[in-house]
């Protein structure tokens, strides 16, 4: 099945024109890149093909490992699970104060802050925007240059820049200083929403993935709603400077955990170990190297012949992966580690908008973004519809409000980290004779039709002046839907396109910031010019439509994998991509 030619016809005598559950096989590639081996036991064949390779542990024994752990202690996928687990923490709670509370921060006191400035809420919303349009911009720049020196400098740079703008917000009192502060702020973003989700590539296998995947969508979709239960209060009771006041603490604190315990994960590993992303694997090659690596001390000239170019499996180093030192808590606090890639910076900067020509990737940008704007602009008009008659909450009033979509978006979280990779890895690939196919994913959009029907609902309900408490629960309907969609998209487009997952999380994460501050700028006068029914009517509409188009990637998605790798437009324009999940 790996080791077959490029480009020869797969479809033969006898075999299905289609796998599980309805997708369809390609008619050129014996192997498409993504589609993997994963339960040995359903098969014969393909438990002697990867015999020799690396497998999980206990009840992951007949898990093929995937990508390819290499023998090097220093390899992040060979760190110790405790290591991995408290790095995560550490980048999950960054995640939480940088890319989830910073953005709602100010939401449920807009009215508050423009009656002290005297100006429009949507004045005051703007400002935010800036401070979205900042992470847009500075997304591709932060892909670039970690992409080339690792990601551990720019996470701390980005820490920094958080703590500065936080210590600006807390000691303003004009509309200038808090534009200001927010741009500043506007520099922590990007990284937290990018880098922290490709680490998770970088620390765990493919079978491994789905719950940090799915805690860090949670994060920067449900988990800012909780943010606004405890914003409003404060703004309430102490004033709004007291969000920055108090934020100071928790930015001071994250900075030292990065510089402390998160060492740089990204790693040059060979190629060869990618094995999901190949259509030519030679597993039987690349067994036979792992093993010389283990019992050999090997020298860069010392293969000959044809097993030369897979023996040498660690770039230039001249002894084995598995006889390195590991390197020392001290040697782990170095900031800059080395170069990571060899490509120029303006090669790396294009990346992640040349990676949109591949139509699932710009799908799934478009979807997820899309879907987490409309979210977004429901954050912008709360405080406009709950403030004012009939409803006349407090700015704290409005901030409790957002436990309705904070519950909607843990209760999609927690149905997704429990069930994703059990159900759309583990048991799509057990019915489909052991072989994984990443558009089993999209199984989880399913559930997401209950994005749009809450953001219709609560349009309807809010035009007609229903309870709060009413309104509410469809927020948390909606959002359950969009964090469910959000999860599946991005799962699957990172399956598929492993190679591109860099650049695909730099693209996701400029398209929702460019909606973020577009959106600041209309939905306040929107809303107030032709009423919320409307304005969620649109929003409800457009969700729908993203969220039906799914069945073209289930169905004709593999085809369009084989068709990609025959027609990689990136290959033809001589633009790398890297893959870091």
């Amino acid at each position: 099945m790996f080791g077959a030619t490029p480009g020869r016809k797969s479809v033969m005598i006898g075999r299905p024109l289609m796998g599980f559950l309805g997708v369809l096989e390609n008619e050129h590639l014996q192997h498409v890149p993504a589609t993997v081996t994963l339960k040995e036991k359903q098969s014969t064949d393909t438990s002697e093909a990867t015999a020799g390779l690396k497998h999980g542990t206990g009840k992951d024994a007949d898990i093929v490992l995937i990508p390819q752990p290499s023998d090097d202690p220093n390899d992040p996928l060979n760190w110790s699970k405790t290591k991995k687990w408290a790095i995560m923490a550490i980048a999950a709670y960054g995640a939480t104060l940088y890319a989830a509370v910073l953005a709602p921060l100010l939401s449920p006191a807009l009215v508050v802050i423009a009656m002290d400035f005297n100006v429009e809420v949507g004045d005051i919303t703007v400002i935010s925007g800036y401070m979205l349009l900042v992470t847009a911009g500075s997304g591709p720049i932060i892909c670039a240059l970690s992409r080339k020196y690792g990601k551990r400098p720019f996470l701390i740079i980005s820490s920094i820049f958080g703590v500065i703008g936080t210590v600006v917000g807390s000691s303003t009192n004009s509309y200038n200083g808090l534009l200001a502060a927010r741009v500043i702020q506007g520099g922590s973003i990007s990284a937290f929403e990018s880098l922290v989700v490709s680490m998770v590539g970088d620390l765990f296998f493919v079978h491994q993935r789905g719950m940090f995947i799915t805690l860090l969508q949670f994060i920067m979709g449900a988990a800012s709603n909780f943010s606004a239960v405890i914003v409003g209060p404060i703004a309430d009771n102490l004033g709004w400077h007291y969000l920055f006041h108090i934020l100071i603490v928790f930015t001071v604190l994250e900075t030292i955990l990065l510089i402390l315990f998160v060492p740089e994960t990204q790693y040059n590993r060979d190629h060869r170990y990618n094995i999901d992303g190949l259509a030519d694997v030679n597993l039987d090659a690349l067994a036979a190297a792992e093993k010389q690596h283990a019992t050999v001390d090997m020298k860069p000239d010392s293969t000959k012949g044809s097993d030369a170019d897979v023996a040498k499996v660690e770039s230039d180093a001249t002894t084995s992966p598995a006889l390195r030192p590991k390197k020392s808590f001290v040697q782990e606090l170095a900031v800059l580690t080395g170069k990571y890639s060899n490509d120029n910076l303006l090669q790396l900067f294009i990346a992640p908008f040349a990676v949109c020509t591949n139509l699932a990737v710009l799908w799934m940008v478009i979807v997820t973004g899309g879907l987490s704007a409309f979210f977004v602009a429901q954050s912008y008009d709360m405080a406009q519809i709950f403030m004012f008659p009939p409803y006349n909450l407090s700015a704290a009033g409005v901030g409790y409000l957002s436990v309705g979509p904070f519950l909607g978006g843990l209760i999609g979280s927690i149905l997704f980290g429990l069930t994703l990779d059990k159900v759309t890895v583990k048991w799509c690939a057990a019915k489909n004779n052991g072989v994984y196919e990443p558009e089993y994913r999209l199984l989880g959009m399913i559930p997401a039709l209950a994005g749009p029907v809450g953001l219709f609902v609560f349009g309807y309900m809010c035009q007609n002046q229903y309870s709060y408490y009413a309104t509410a629960f469809f927020h948390g309907v909606d959002l359950f839907g969009i964090v469910v969609a959000t999860i599946a998209a991005s799962a699957y487009v990172i399956d598929a396109y492993r190679d591109m997952s860099s650049e695909i999380f730099i693209a996701n994460m400029v398209f929702k910031n460019l909606m973020f501050y577009a959106f600041s700028y209309f939905v306040n006068d929107w809303t107030a010019k032709s009423g919320p029914a409307e304005v969620f009517y649109v929003f409800g509409g457009v969700a729908f439509i993203m969220v039906l188009s799914t069945p073209i990637f289930f169905f004709w998605g593999k085809r369009y994998r084989s068709f990609w790798h025959r027609h990689n437009l990136l290959e033809m324009w001589n633009i790398r991509t890297h893959a870091e999940l």
